[in-house]
């Protein structure tokens, strides 16, 4: 920035830096604009399907109903995903679930 305050052209700088003109003006606008050069962020990556508020209201069903399955809390929740999708969310969140029903010990002594 201080070349370009010195007086410098933006094509003399991209030739020193060895860069394009069109950085040097972007990245001169930006500091004329913004006041100065950090990198803008990024928001990069996948949106998730289930967004924060839907996942509370999904730890508070399982609160309220802990037998309730995933396949049960997809189609309460209207969920567009798959059950191993949100199984991973699940377990994100500290949950695990049963693979199969519990069946007593018939051997147990009552």
């Amino acid at each position: 920035m201080k070349h370009k305050q010195a007086g410098k052209s933006g094509r003399e700088i991209a030739q020193w830096l060895m860069i394009h003109n069109q950085t040097v003006s972007r990245v001169w606008q930006q500091f004329l604009t913004t006041g100065n050069v950090t990198p803008k962020p990024k928001n990069s990556g996948r949106k998730p399907k289930i967004n924060k508020e839907t996942m509370e209201k999904i730890l508070t069903k399982i609160e309220q109903q802990p037998d309730i399955t995933i396949n049960g809390l997809i189609d309460e929740f209207n969920l567009q995903v798959s059950e191993s999708a949100l199984s991973k969310r699940l377990k994100k969140a500290g949950l695990t679930h049963k693979k199969r029903l519990s069946i007593q010990n018939k051997n147990a002594k009552t």
